[in-house]
């Protein structure tokens, strides 16, 4: 969600900051995580150079000032990796004073990074952006539905050929296929997160998936719609539907709101394969099922722990979820093995071969659940039978051959274990950690997983695999492994670049996945983690891969991984449901620590349809807004008036305003002066009616081409889209919808903070709603007498009608003056709604 992510500035990339260095750009790079670094974390940034160099001594600079602040004369050298002939370590762990800084070696300047307890803040949420785009059913982000008439049952004797109402759940990825492997994991790993990390997380949407609160975090909401979906793929106790669809469905890209791929003209929906223990593929190609642990075994641990999780939010929905989670582990008991996902017309399935993990999960949630000791001897057993997931140490796996990537039931069980016990399933995951760490201890990046398909998800897995064993046993040993793994992430890798799309924004994330909304619509598929990077055997051996672009990566591409951010580079570049879901809970960790530390994080207040009404509200700081559309008689004097006092303020007018030639010399000189100029719709259009439905007045076609116009007036002025994110909605008035739809146009809609009249100094005498400028001065005034005004965004406007003689602007200065005195600052909108300043 860009609303959290928002800095203002350039950053600069991969430039060289002196005239005489022994290294050029692009030859030679400075890695780091972009995001940034805990204080008290370990902190590396990794040199690379295509030619064999040494790197004796680095230095960390102040970014705002360019003072050495930190040198160190041992960068540890790690020889040739992928496409660089050298490679060092530059660990600055011992610096922790907050700030924004850059790393030079050998004359080369990183991107400007900050240390800060809030680098991690609201990232958690963030990657809820991408699970509420996946849903299936009523998709919030296209505030439209798909796949409504899923679907027809295949593989039951009993049933086959019968309709099952199975709509819900997430897409898996930029197909629209539907797992009960991923999603069931995905709902472990949200719910697990919500659990162990609470304080991570908002309110900011519905549990519809649209923009406004509802007083349940958002993390629970996004649960429950994966465990409303498994509810129905479980209509009885031994029936544990496995997947939606198949194969048939890689039919190009197209929204799925549009979806035209017919499986059956004689049945509706699409297939829905139930989990029968037997060798499955409806067209030409088989899976090698052996059994239904693996998918039974998921649905235990998903209902286990909504039992536990869900019953604070909503007790009569959670009451057959325990009794689910018990049938669900005794039918995986009676039928051990795999199921894995059926083919179609292509030989690619989920090749998942192990299942104890699986059951051992189940079989932990639900002691922690009943306190049933034989639930407990059963986890142990199955715990000891797959101590180490086995993709850990292999040099290639097949696709999604040990699912899931992190055996969550390890901590699952040691964590409600005593001592002992506790300490010999916490072993397991060192066993891991060692493996990883022995395959990753000698390259720069500190990385020991294979670049196979998903990559990114082996990564994610390690990195949590990490945390919870440092979370069981407090062992230090691997918390330089984990960084690594956790800085690769977001930029400290090969190419320089975030797996996150969209996170941070103002760095270099993935543009151009691999995802129908973005190439056909241009809908970024924000919080979305991506496959990652693959062998380069793999890149060059797969059928299908096309570029639609110049690999701009290209020169740090290499036999070793290749990394394509390109919407055609289908296995480097495509957004997971269930990576994404899994990377949740370690942003979360991250989070809930720095608070637990005393960090306190800043937030917004949003209204009902989702707006940003109020910024953090810790300290006194206050935003001055002005809309204009037909008048501007007050333009001159406030501007004299903010320039005075050195005030920065956002203006929002609409395209009729950009239009008339008779303000432009005004807008000419708010820019000049350096205040926000923003969007107030092109022709002051009334997007909902007056009464509480606040029923649509407008198509989406008719707001996005209004809005688009505005932009395009702004244009004229040199004031691009980019520059100016905030939206303001003409006479303050919308609702969730209208709010989603500038989500999707990357725009963040924002609205005035209530609780005074400010913004009714347009009003004229004679009328109902007249108010007198003292009358909204005392509104101010009192207000932050009683209840105070931190955060607020106060809004006016910058003329009015002639009938008004009154004109509230000409008390600006007054009300500047004595708020100051009463400790107020006044912020620009960018700053104040900037969290991470």
């Amino acid at each position: 969600m860009k609303k959290y992510f928002l800095l203002v500035g350039i950053i600069l990339f991969l430039s060289c900051a002196e005239n005489h260095t022994s290294e050029k750009p692009g030859v030679a790079v400075v890695r780091i995580n972009q995001l940034g670094y805990l204080p008290g974390s370990i902190k590396v940034a990794v040199f690379g150079s295509k030619n064999n160099t040494t790197v004796k001594s680095f230095s960390l600079f102040d970014a705002e000032t360019d003072k050495e602040v930190f040198n160190s004369k041992n960068p540890e050298s790690k020889g040739a990796y992928g496409p660089f002939q050298s490679s060092y370590r530059l660990n600055f762990s011992a610096y922790n004073n907050p700030g924004k800084y850059y790393i030079k070696a050998n004359g080369i300047k990183s991107p400007a990074f900050r240390i800060n307890e809030d680098v991690y803040d609201h990232t958690a949420d963030f990657l809820l952006e991408y699970m509420r785009q996946q849903r299936c059913g009523y998709n919030p982000y296209l505030t439209d539905s798909c796949h409504l008439k899923d679907g027809y049952i295949l593989y039951n004797t009993a049933k086959e050929g019968e309709r099952i109402d199975v709509t819900g759940g997430w897409h898996d990825a930029t197909d629209y296929l539907q797992y009960t492997a991923t999603s069931a994991n995905a709902v472990s790993q949200l719910l697990l997160s919500y659990r162990d990390n609470p304080e991570a997380f908002g309110d900011a949407y519905k549990s519809s998936g649209l923009p406004g609160p509802n007083g349940i975090p958002d993390i629970i909401d996004e649960a429950k719609w994966g465990m409303d979906w498994l509810k129905k793929m479980n209509p009885s106790s031994t029936e544990y539907y496995n997947q939606i669809a198949d194969d048939r469905d890689h039919a190009g890209f197209r929204l799925p709101n549009k979806d035209s791929v017919v499986y059956d003209p004689k049945r509706k929906g699409r297939p829905v394969y139930l989990a029968n223990g037997e060798i499955q593929g409806a067209v030409k190609y088989k899976n090698r099922s052996t059994g239904i642990a693996s998918t039974a075994g998921k649905y235990a641990s998903a209902f286990a722990l909504g039992a536990m999780v869900l019953k604070d939010f909503y007790p009569r929905y959670t009451d057959n979820l325990p009794k689910r989670a018990i049938d669900a582990y005794r039918y995986g008991e009676q039928n051990p093995g795999v199921s894995q996902t059926a083919p179609g017309g292509a030989p690619y399935f989920y090749e998942e071969d192990n299942w104890v993990d699986d059951m051992e999960f189940g079989a932990a949630g639900l002691y922690r659940l009943t306190q049933n000791e034989n639930y407990k001897e059963a986890a142990l057993k199955y715990a000891s039978e797959e101590k180490t997931t086995p993709w850990i140490g292999k040099d290639t796996v097949v696709h999604y051959q040990y699912y899931p990537f992190l055996n969550a039931g390890h901590y699952e069980l040691a964590s409600a274990l005593e001592s002992n016990m506790k300490a010999t399933v916490a072993s397991y995951y060192d066993m891991g950690l060692q493996m990883l760490h022995d395959r990753g201890k000698d390259n720069p990046f500190y990385i020991g997983v294979p670049f196979v398909w998903c990559s990114n998800n082996f990564v994610t897995a390690a990195v949590t695999q990490s945390k919870l064993y440092h979370r069981l046993t407090g062992d230090e040993t691997y918390l330089e492994m984990e960084a690594a793994l956790r800085d690769w992430l977001f930029g400290c890798n090969i190419w320089g670049t975030s797996m996150v799309v969209g996170l941070p924004d103002y760095g270099d994330t993935p543009v151009d996945p691999h995802s129908s909304l973005n190439f056909l619509e241009g809908y970024q598929t924000n919080g979305g983690l991506i496959d990652g990077p693959v062998y380069g055997s793999i890149a060059n051996s797969l059928i299908g891969v096309e570029l639609h672009n110049e690999d701009e990566y290209a020169e740090f591409q290499s036999e070793l991984a290749v990394y394509q951010d390109d919407v055609g580079s289908f296995s480097t570049n495509e957004p997971t449901m269930d990576g994404t879901a899994c990377l949740v809970y370690y942003l979360s960790s991250l989070e809930s620590e720095s608070i637990a530390k005393g960090h306190q994080k800043k937030q917004y207040t949003f209204d009902e349809s989702g707006a940003i009404i109020r910024a953090d509200t810790s300290e006194k700081k206050i935003n001055l807004m002005f809309s204009g559309d037909e008048y501007a008689d007050g333009a001159e004097e406030i501007l004299d008036i903010l320039e005075k006092y050195g005030i920065k303020a956002a203006f929002f007018f609409t395209g009729n305003f950009y239009r008339n030639q008779q303000f432009a010399p005004m807008i000419k000189k708010a820019k000049k002066q350096g205040h926000y100029l923003g969007a107030h719709s092109d022709k002051h259009l009334l997007y909902n009616d007056w009464t509480d439905e606040k029923k649509l007045l407008v198509s989406q076609e008719e707001f996005k081409s209004d809005l688009k116009a505005n932009y395009t007036e702004m244009e004229h002025y040199g004031i691009r889209k980019e520059e100016a994110p905030y939206f303001l909605p003409p006479y303050e008035w919308n609702n969730e919808i209208i709010t989603q739809w500038a989500e999707q146009m990357d725009l963040i809609l924002i609205n005035y903070t209530p609780g005074t009249l400010s913004h009714a100094d347009y009003t004229t005498p004679g009328t109902d709603n007249f108010k007198s400028s003292d009358n909204i001065m005392q509104s101010i005034l009192s207000l932050e007498e009683k209840k105070g005004l931190n955060g607020f965004m106060l809004l006016s406007h910058i003329g009015t009608h002639p009938d008004r003689s009154d004109k509230f602007y000409s008390r600006l200065d007054e009300l500047i003056s004595t708020l100051q005195e009463r400790g107020y600052e006044f912020e620009s909108l960018e700053n104040i709604l900037n969290l991470k300043k």
